[in-house]
């Protein structure tokens, strides 16, 4: 056996002890145990089973300590302490953040103070003869030091050994503490003695702790060294105690107070705890105590008085500690309800910062101010007002700020959300729903100042439901879907969707994309294809709260919401309400857009899920008797599901034929139309609205052509509905929800009867392209199974059963519940005969006769009836156009978020209200254009039409009333008003051929029809083609044309009315062409009205493929439609300046182009004709439809006639060209048109006025030839009103110009006093003027009209004598002493004896024949310098 080492062997006794020990391989007497690593294997692995790695540690095994460490549940939440005091800007580098807070090495030793060792006595340490340290047993600590309560470990124990060691060396002598206190006295009354004046009490400014204390507690000079730093601090303490002495106690409490308003409230408690807590300063002072009375017992008796001054002192001292806890808490034992008792466990000291939630709240205090106050909302949503004096028990007081306010502000709810008390989550979550729900409909729009929803957004609102809906906890996760769906979804928009869904063109709906500026700026540049892409990449690479912040549901699919939702409803199984707010959320993702619902179809289950259960195809019956209580929804048949699948539907052609075929949706409209809603099992109101989605889910199929074959194998059920919807009469007398619902079912099975009609109209049409087998046709179509002898039979029933709906018109509240069934009807008619007359099986007289029995029997009588009188009465109130607010934004509004604006309902009397004549109406005026494009010969029979009083009304204010703003609140409603518009115009256009007494009515529709063309909505392309095929260029819409205009214009020219001068057109450097006459040109321009239209024709062009899409929806061709949805509503289709369009599209080709041979090139070859085209509609619209024009400011309209200058070279020079830009540029210039003309203000399409300014100056200098039109325009921007730059840029770096802008005083259009009036305070441009003047860069003869404003301004300036600065006063006076030495004589007298301006004198303006006393005396004083050196007197 090997021996340990013993005392005095050496190192070599140790390494031979060693070599012994590895030799005879014996094991070692501490076994080193490796802890299995679970990540490379299982527990039970041991070291022999793997090769021993060099990097393992060793792990020390303690018997009592497990292995594995407890789990902490719920774990603590880590806080960070850094995180808080870091405070990061959005646009702050990371990197030099890093390189400011990365502190090098030599950072850290440059901030190092040594300490000062010089004093310290440098010893060298014992040797001994032992080969370990001495040990030490535990008893010895123990010995030496009392531990106090608890484990200490030996570290520990060892240094309160030591600072018991060292407190006892520096504690003072009981004489020194005696000397100390009994110096106070003095120092505090020196007039007094030690043993008669007592000292003095110290209260809140503890000038006691300073005189008690021997040596200063804040300052001890270690950094100066250990005697000279020890002797300094005792000098400065010294020196603070004298001050003290010297102080009254009002003066040290007034100090006291200065010194904390300015201190950190952060340095006032690091001193405070530098000088020890109270409970410290209590037990030193007892001890003290203590010791100062054993010691002065001893003393000789003479020296008892200061014990008593002891006494005293002490207790000014401890009632100075206690006042100050009181201020630190401001309750009693008096102020709590439960008084505290020593006996409790616990309490025998008593903390009364934690029992003060246990007094009462204080008073609620008024605050008058101002100043708006925090909102605070109660468990129920509701605001609480300011001054509410609730009581406690409705439990909404608590502890947080303003406790004596009740309720709850949202700050505080976003903190009780993330609370690991389950109950407060989803408390929190549900008031938040509640608010979000009453903000949404407007009830504390008067109360609050700001937006709800946006501060809720700002702050996070969207990820903190997001983060909620990942919840475990089931409540939380319900009460997460139902703030979601407040957030995101309402009710009442979906409802009024449904409402309009069976309206002419209904099914089609604008997506809920919200319009975001900032993104579509960025995006101007792309367009088609690369646009979507680069759109697209973004938004993949932006994170989802950038997403999120202009597009809610985006950000919400970036999330991957719809998996974890699929998650909710296929493994969570929620209770009814959470499942119906799903299928709410889903159906608002699914009208976002196609994209949105192709992540919908694809997200794996979710289709399925909810196909499955929620419109499975047989159910528990027991869900239909009255009083049961539905606890879950699954397995049951849900008409929210069924609707959720038909929005979705209408998102594209595809996805609807994969709901059909891939997720079976074909049987399940099998299951629920072909059974009565009577006989299913469900509560029957239920059962009515599950039947009537699956009929509209069948007529969005329809619309694709899809789905046709159910007709046949449905078509009994069809006709046993037909028959029975005129028993809907009989039990309209009361309204009520059950027949509202079924007027809804029997209107959803007319819309798919339309639907059907126009599937089958085509049948024939695409039968005999695939029978054709065309070569040419890449790809065929396959015709429809519905054939037209399938549908036609059924259209004696809904004419049967119209007739009879029309008989109750008279009756009010019964017309107002079938009003929605009769449109259906009405509509159905239309498309019915539209698509019988292109039939080939269908004889075209039988379909003749058919409408002239249809217009007898029907139409007419129904126009003469009181209630269409009242109808048409009532657009004007009903209209959208004439009352904007009705379709303004709801106040809660945020852009992120599409909505409708309909949270409330609408007002009855509104576009979409219950008692609108919008949808009627349209229908009616739908059926009367069918009718009449088929038989022509029945346009005379509805003239009385287009003579209702109340449309008249209604057209006239209309168009004068400028549109709302297009938003998704307003579009979707003015997309139905524009489609009545568009059918009286069309109607109109019929009878301006045929009707002999329309022309009185042809201005008023001419107007509309303009108006309309800059009004409709993406998706409207074919009524756009239509306004401009038959209605804005026929000339039978311009009367003026044949009924004397052109000779009125020539009249009114010769008479100048209107105006207070002549306006003369300006010549042309092309002097082979004489002037036209205005009138002559009107009658040109109306001549070529057929050439006009050809060419806008052509350059709208760029709308084709959008053309054809809208067509094939209006046209009823199903089997071209894609999707349902229809384009983003940006705005509208054509600009509001659509008639100055070739022009800028001439314009554009031009600026586009680098190179200048390639200009050349790419514009066509009428070019003239082209730009003459165009100046000929303007002006004839300037001239007979001046306001229709209004919208487009005057500035706007001049900066496209400067494309003409700007287009080609010579172009202005044509004579066509000529003569309709002068004579446009003569009614732009007409006093009310200039008063209008601001060029300072943004213009529409033009991002800087200036830079166009500078364009048309440089292509002045170039291809001008000194044209006086030309010169008009470049002269027009510098009218005195207008930017300064303007005139600065012709007189500072075009000068050049001057000598070629002979524009004739004569022929100048506009007031030189709009020049010269005010005078020009510029400096520098004052300077110019004179420099081009004495220069001889502008003369009269070069530029008349640029002379005589220089010249007025001059004139003015250097006569002027008010008030300026001394740089102006001087070169004012300077450039007078220029004038006066000038050799050029002329000039000289016209800048001394300018008088005013003339516009019949030949210069422009009148001299003064001798200067006025006043101007001639300020010229004297002024030259009096020159005179008196080397000048005779002054002569004039």
């Amino acid at each position: 056996m090997l021996s340990r080492p013993k005392p005095g062997e050496s190192e070599a006794d140790l390494l031979h002890f060693q070599s012994q020990f590895l030799a005879a391989r014996a094991s070692p007497a501490v076994k080193i145990m490796k802890k299995a690593d679970k990540r490379r294997g299982e527990e039970g692995s041991t070291d022999t089973e793997r090769p021993p790695l060099q990097d393992s540690k060793d792990v020390v095994m303690l018997d009592d300590f497990p292995d594995i460490l407890p789990a902490l549940t719920p774990a603590p939440p880590k806080k960070s302490k850094i995180k808080s005091a870091c405070v990061h800007f959005e646009d702050e580098d990371p990197e030099e953040r890093l390189e400011r807070h990365d502190q090098h090495i030599t950072a850290v030793f440059s901030k190092i103070i040594e300490r000062d060792t010089s004093a310290v006595a440098v010893s060298m340490p014992v040797p001994t003869g032992d080969p370990f340290p001495k040990t030490f047993h535990r008893s010895e600590i123990k010995s030496e030091v009392k531990v106090g309560s608890g484990r200490k470990s030996i570290f520990a124990q060892k240094m309160a050994v030591r600072r018991a060691a060292e407190k006892a060396a520096t504690a003072p002598s009981a004489a020194e503490c005696v000397q100390v206190r009994s110096a106070a006295p003095d120092a505090l009354d020196p007039e007094g003695s030690a043993g008669e004046a007592p000292l003095p009490t110290s209260r809140d400014d503890k000038a006691g702790d300073f005189l008690i204390s021997q040596r200063p507690c804040l300052i001890t000079g270690e950094g100066l060294g250990s005697q000279k730093g020890e002797q300094e601090a005792q000098a400065i303490h010294k020196e603070n105690l004298e001050k003290l002495q010297s102080m009254s106690e009002e003066e040290i409490l007034q100090e006291q107070g200065k010194l904390l308003a300015q201190l950190d409230s952060s340095l006032v408690a690091f001193l405070k705890s530098r000088r020890g807590g109270n409970e410290g300063q209590k037990k030193e002072l007892k001890m003290e105590q203590n010791k100062l009375e054993e010691f002065v017992e001893s003393l000789p008796v003479a020296q008892h008085d200061v014990r008593s001054s002891l006494s005293m002192q002490e207790s000014g001292l401890e009632e100075s500690v206690r006042k100050e806890e009181n201020t630190k808490v401001e309750i009693t034992d008096d102020d709590l309800p439960v008084k505290p008792k020593k006996e409790w466990i616990h309490m025998d000291n008593v903390e009364f910062e934690k029992l003060e939630w246990m007094k009462d709240l204080p008073s609620l205090r008024q605050k008058k101010t101002k100043k708006g106050m925090q909102a605070r909302f109660s468990l129920k949503g509701e605001l609480i007002p300011a001054d509410a004096d609730l009581p406690t028990h409705l439990g909404l007081h608590h502890h947080g700020e303003e406790a004596e306010r009740a309720g709850y502000s949202l700050q505080e709810l976003f903190h009780l959300s993330r609370s690991q008390v389950t109950q407060q989550r989803t408390l929190a979550l549900q008031v938040l729903g509640r608010i979000v729900q009453k903000a949404r409909a407007g009830e504390f729009a008067s109360s609050l100042k700001g937006s709800v929803l946006h501060l809720l957004l700002d702050a996070g609102f969207l990820f903190l439901l997001r983060f909620s809906l990942d919840d475990a906890v089931d409540n939380v996760m319900a009460a997460s879907v139902g703030a979601l769906r407040a957030l995101l979804v309402s009710l009442d928009d979906e409802r009024y969707l449904d409402w309009t869904f069976s309206w002419y063109q209904g099914m089609a709906a604008f997506p809920f994309v919200p319009y975001n500026e900032e993104e579509e700026e960025e995006e101007e540049e792309l367009n088609g294809t690369e646009k979507s892409q680069d759109k697209k990449s973004k938004d993949e690479n932006k994170p989802d709260s950038d997403v999120a912040r202009y597009d809610v549901v985006k950000g919400l699919l970036k999330t991957q919401i719809q998996h974890r939702l699929r998650y909710i409803l296929e493994v969570v199984r929620p209770v009814p309400t959470v499942v119906l707010d799903i299928l709410h959320i889903l159906t608002h993702i699914a009208r976002h857009s196609s994209e949105a619902c192709s992540q919908l179809l694809d997200c794996p289950r979710l289709i399925e899920t909810i196909v499955r259960e929620f419109l499975p195809t047989r159910w528990d019956p027991q869900v239909a008797e009255p009083g049961c209580l539905l606890t879950s929804l699954h397995g049951v048949a849900c008409a929210t599901a069924m609707k959720f699948i038909r929005v979705l539907a209408s998102g594209g052609r595809n996805a609807t034929a994969r709901l059909l075929n891939t997720f079976e949706m074909k049987s399940r409209l099998s299951r629920f139309i072909a059974e009565d809603p009577l006989d299913l099992p469900l509560p029957r109101e239920e059962a009515i609205r599950l039947s009537t989605e699956a009929f509209r889910l069948w007529a969005v199929a329809a619309g694709y052509g899809q789905a046709c074959d159910l007709y046949r194998d449905l078509y009994p059920v069809l006709v046993r509905i037909l028959q029975s919807l005129p028993e809907l009469i009989s039990t309209c007398c009361g309204k009520s929800p059950m027949i509202e619902l079924s007027v809804q079912r029997a209107t959803a099975v007319v819309t798919l009867l339309i639907q059907v009609t126009q599937t089958a109209a085509y049948t024939a049409e695409l039968q005999a392209k695939l029978s054709s087998n065309s070569s040419e046709d890449t790809e065929q179509i396959l015709p429809p199974p519905v054939a037209w002898n399938q549908v036609s039979g059924l259209q004696p029933f809904l004419e049967t059963s119209l007739k009879k709906f029309l008989q109750e018109i008279s009756q009010a509240e019964t017309w107002l519940t079938l009003q929605p069934l009769a449109t259906a009807y009405v509509i159905y008619l239309g498309v019915y005969y539209s698509a019988c007359s292109q039939q080939p099986s269908v004889n075209p007289i039988d379909c003749l006769e058919e409408l002239e029995r249809l217009t007898s029997e029907v139409l007419q009588p129904l126009l003469s009836q009181p209630a269409i009188h009242s109808m048409w009465d009532l657009l004007r109130p009903c209209s959208a156009l004439c009352n904007p607010l009705s379709c303004s934004p709801a106040p809660e509004s945020v852009f992120s978020i599409a909505s409708l604006s309909c949270t409330g309902g609408k007002p009855p009397l509104s576009l979409v209200g219950s008692k609108s004549p919008f949808p009627f109406l349209t229908a009616l005026l739908f059926l009367i254009n069918s009718v009449t494009h088929i038989h022509k010969g029945l346009t005379s029979k509805y003239s009385s039409v287009l003579g209702f009083r109340g449309l008249k009304d209604y057209l006239h204010q209309s168009w004068q009333t400028g549109p709302p703003s297009v938003t998704p609140s307003s579009a979707w409603i003015l997309r139905h008003e524009y489609h009545l518009q568009y059918f009286v115009l069309a109607l109109a256009q019929r009878m301006a051929g045929t009707c002999p007494d329309y022309a009185q009515h042809a201005s008023l529709h001419h107007c509309v029809a303009m108006a309309l063309l800059s009004r409709l909505l993406p998706g409207s392309e074919h009524l756009v083609y239509g306004v401009l095929l038959d209605l804005a260029f026929n000339p039978e819409f311009l009367p003026e044309g044949k009924a004397g205009g052109p000779e009125a214009a020539d009249f009114s020219d010769i008479l100048h009315l209107g105006t207070s001068a002549k306006l003369a057109q300006p010549g042309s450097a092309a002097a082979f062409f004489s002037k036209a006459t205005r009138g002559a040109l009107l009658r040109e321009s109306y001549q070529n009205l057929p050439l006009i239209r050809s060419c806008y024709l052509s350059h709208f062009v760029h709308l084709q493929h959008t053309l054809m899409r809208s067509q094939a929806s209006y046209r009823g061709q199903n089997y071209l439609i894609q999707s349902l949805l229809l384009p983003e509503a940006k705005g509208p289709i054509l600009p509001s300046d659509w008639p100055f369009f070739p022009l800028i599209s001439l314009y554009n080709k031009v600026t586009n182009t680098e190179t200048p041979g390639a200009v050349l090139n790419s514009l066509p070859l009428d070019l003239v004709n082209i730009v003459t085209w165009n100046l000929q509609w303007v002006l004839l619209l300037e001239t007979w439809r001046a306001k229709t024009l209004q919208s487009i400011p005057t500035a706007a309209k001049l900066a496209r006639l400067m494309c003409v200058f700007l287009t080609g070279s010579d172009l202005f020079l044509e004579a066509p060209v000529h003569h309709y830009t002068a004579a446009l540029l003569s009614v732009y210039c007409h006093p009310k048109e200039l008063d209008s003309l601001d060029l300072d203000a943004p213009l529409p399409g033009l991002v800087s006025f200036y830079d166009l300014y500078i364009s048309l100056l440089e292509q002045f200098e170039g291809v001008s030839f000194g044209d006086p039109l030309f010169g008009v325009f470049v002269l027009l921007p510098l009218q005195k009103r207008f930017s300064v730059h303007l005139r600065l840029s012709v007189f500072g770096e075009h000068t050049s110009i001057l000598q070629a802008l002979g524009v004739p005083l004569q022929q100048f259009p506009v007031p030189l006093e709009r020049y010269t009036s005010p005078p020009e305070d510029n400096l520098n441009l004052l300077r110019l003027y004179f420099r081009t003047l004495v220069t001889g860069a502008l003369r009269h003869t070069w530029c008349p009209v640029l002379y005589v404003v220089a010249v007025a301004h001059v004139n003015s300036f250097i006569f002027s004598q008010d008030s300026v600065t001394q740089e102006t006063d001087a070169a004012r006076k300077s450039m007078l002493r220029k004038t006066w030495l000038l050799v050029d004589e002329t000039l000289k007298k016209h800048l001394l004896f300018y008088r005013m301006l003339n516009a019949e004198s030949p210069l422009g303006f009148d001299l003064y024949e001798q200067l006025p006393p006043m101007r001639l005396k300020y010229l004297q004083m002024v030259t009096q310098k020159e005179n008196k050196e080397n000048a005779p007197a002054l002569v004039l």
